[in-house]
């Protein structure tokens, strides 16, 4: 299915879309600023291409900021993050979301055309999570059985390849059974991270189901007692249970909370990311500086959470804003 979307379309598919809110009540810093609107009239069109891990994200964003600015029209595409450095390379895109960071030639590309880099804004975090069947009983995985599960190459040297469910651990009815794997395709950034972060640029096995898209990966680990994904945190169901990692053998398994995620505990913590051509030293576009306002502001990261990934603090909000030359100014309450 082409995954260019308006606005209404958007917010229908959004309704079966969106994962389960997690237990754990997240709160986004108290000393983030309401966004204000501006003076000035905001009008016009804005095209997002790139991650499908942030295609919602990107979509809630707009419907939020359309609120402020009802002459605006924002149009989603979300094909994966590797889509993202052509479009804003042509021009047909003026952001860039992405779920991994720009890769060394996707950065001169960028250079060549424009003279200058791509400006780089850490939008929220993210666990990349590990999914299982919400009935499969394995308790938690270590990086070195992760990489053994989902690679050939076994790059974290783990002894043996890991087939089945008995070799996990697991008993009874399961021990015999194949593991059936769930994965993305070679044009989302969250393949890419995972076969850098988890496999440590290994290779997958060519067993591997490849799905266009997070939800479609987290569908197939809901319909497959026995099978076992990746995606990000926040397409996570009531069909699926994510499974807490450890980062050796050594370790203790991490779950992936706010918290672990944030202090670089969970191995498989990330950001994610949005770029946009920005010359340094220029005053950027109204409509795009008042959306990326809109993106760190209160209202911006209680999105983040509603989506099911977690906000960023208000210093680096203001981190953040201070790439495009506008200053926060703190709450502090």
């Amino acid at each position: 299915m082409k995954k260019t979307m308006t606005l209404a379309v958007a917010a229908a598919l959004l309704i079966g879309s969106i994962g389960v809110a997690s237990a754990q009540v997240i709160e986004v810093d108290p000393n983030l600023p309401a966004y204000t609107k501006v003076d000035e009239t905001i009008r016009g069109n804005l095209s997002s291409v790139g991650s499908d891990t942030m295609n919602n994200l990107m979509t809630l964003w707009a419907e939020g900021f359309r609120k402020h600015y009802p002459g605006v029209r924002v149009q989603v595409e979300g094909k994966g993050s590797s889509t993202a450095p052509p479009a804003l390379i042509e021009a047909t895109a003026q952001f860039g979301p992405m779920s991994r960071q720009m890769k060394a030639k996707e950065i001169d590309a960028f250079e060549e055309k424009y003279g200058f880099k791509p400006t780089h804004l850490r939008t929220s975090l993210d666990a990349l999570a590990v999914f299982v069947h919400k009935d499969n009983p394995v308790a938690s995985m270590t990086l070195e059985q992760v990489d053994a599960v989902f690679s050939k190459t076994r790059k974290r040297g783990f002894a043996e390849d890991v087939v089945t469910w008995g070799q996990m651990g697991l008993e009874g009815g399961w021990a015999r059974r194949p593991i059936s794997l769930y994965g993305r395709n070679s044009a989302s950034g969250t393949y890419g991270f995972f076969k850098k972060v988890a496999l440590k640029k290994g290779d997958y096995k060519d067993t591997v189901k490849e799905q266009p898209g997070s939800a479609s990966v987290v569908q197939g680990i809901t319909e497959d007692l026995y099978g076992i994904g990746y995606s990000g945190i926040g397409y996570r169901t009531s069909g699926v249970r994510i499974v807490p990692i450890a980062p050796d053998a050594d370790s203790d398994p991490v779950a992936g909370t706010y918290e672990n995620v944030a202090s670089g505990k969970y191995p498989l913590g990330r950001h994610l990311n949005l770029y946009i051509v920005h010359q340094p030293g220029t005053d950027l576009d109204p409509l795009v500086r008042e959306f990326v306002r809109f993106i760190f502001s209160k209202e911006g990261q209680e999105i983040v959470v509603k989506d099911g990934y977690f906000p960023l603090t208000a210093k680096s909000c203001a981190e953040e804003l201070a790439n495009i030359g506008v200053e926060m100014k703190l709450s502090r309450k």
